[in-house]
């Protein structure tokens, strides 16, 4: 009988990082992820990584249906929308009509200091990870404002809601004084594209020091028992001097030493698992969703290894 179709794609001849994630992300991957593997590591058109992002996008140009695997439904919320402009980011296509009307979203769902919060109520009757709790007056977050404040910053976006939202992350990041490593990131992807350099050197200052005296980073992968997990986060759910300093001109680089930094990319290149791919450290709630966060995870991965000059094939 004719093979019908759906017999696993042979394993890639090649061994090498790439060639074993590429492996894996056609396998696994949604559509998005397949067109930015291609986009990043094999010439890819950036057009069709848009074609594929803009069937996430709602009429009211908020982004939804999944997009960060995390939150089901079709919805839009702030973490799908930040996601999305990652994507536009990531390829040099985060500007334009397009944003300044994804901008008008975010002034519609933010608070009155212009912060977003990290899951609107709308969510309410959809699947969502536990640890995103829907609430019915959701406070304003670092956790979700800041990386979509840095990302429209980087990009030269002015629109009359970044001037309230920047303010807003100023006050957060001004007032941080115990955090957590996924705030400490929000903070880092702010401060590295704010327009106040001087003032975003000393916060980073502070928040570097804050990061060591508090073990917010394994600085030793080979002790990660010896760093304490953060409250209410998975059993080994720890962050590395790469989760913060994601290329080498971040702010947070200069957290750790050159030796640190080497000691936590290597432990990254050797996170690759024997299908290819890079596994997820945060705590798994549904099968489909930890399937599509790790095509997600191994893209980002590569990008980073390959950000410090490590190869990949």
């Amino acid at each position: 009988m004719a093979d019908s179709g759906t017999a696993t794609p042979p394993a890639p001849t090649s061994r090498t990082p790439l060639a074993r994630a590429e492996h894996f992300v056609w396998l696994t991957a949604r559509v998005l992820e397949q067109r930015r593997f291609a986009h990043h590591f094999l010439d890819g058109d950036a057009d069709a990584v848009e074609t594929a992002l803009a069937a996430y996008r709602n009429a009211d140009d908020g982004y939804g249906h999944a997009l960060e695997p995390d939150l089901r439904g079709p919805v839009s919320q702030p973490l799908h929308t930040g996601h999305a402009l990652r994507v536009l980011d990531s390829i040099g296509r985060c500007g334009g009509q397009r944003v300044d009307r994804v901008c008008r979203w975010l002034t519609a769902v933010s608070t009155p200091q212009g912060a977003l919060p990290a899951i609107l109520p709308a969510q309410r009757g959809y699947p969502a990870a536990p640890f995103i709790p829907v609430v019915d007056d959701p406070p304003g977050e670092l956790l979700a404002t800041g990386p979509v404040v840095g990302m429209l910053h980087r990009n030269e976006v002015w629109h009359a809601w970044l001037f309230r939202a920047t303010d807003f992350c100023w006050q957060a990041v001004d007032s941080l004084e115990k955090s957590h490593p996924y705030e400490i990131e929000a903070a880092v992807a702010f401060l590295d594209s704010a327009p106040d350099r001087p003032r975003a050197e000393a916060a980073a200052d502070r928040l570097g020091r804050m990061v060591r005296e508090h073990g917010l980073a394994v600085l030793d992968p080979g002790r990660q028992d010896a760093c304490p997990v953060a409250p209410g986060y998975a059993p080994g759910e720890h962050h590395f001097p790469y989760d913060y300093a994601r290329t080498p001109d971040s702010l947070a680089r200069a957290w750790f030493t050159d030796e640190e930094m080497s000691r936590s990319l290597d432990f990254l290149a050797a996170e690759q698992r024997e299908d290819g791919g890079w596994p997820i450290r945060w705590r798994p709630w549904a099968p489909g969703t930890a399937l599509e966060c790790r095509p997600i995870v191994t893209i980002e991965a590569l990008r980073t290894l390959r950000s410090y000059g490590r190869s990949v094939g």
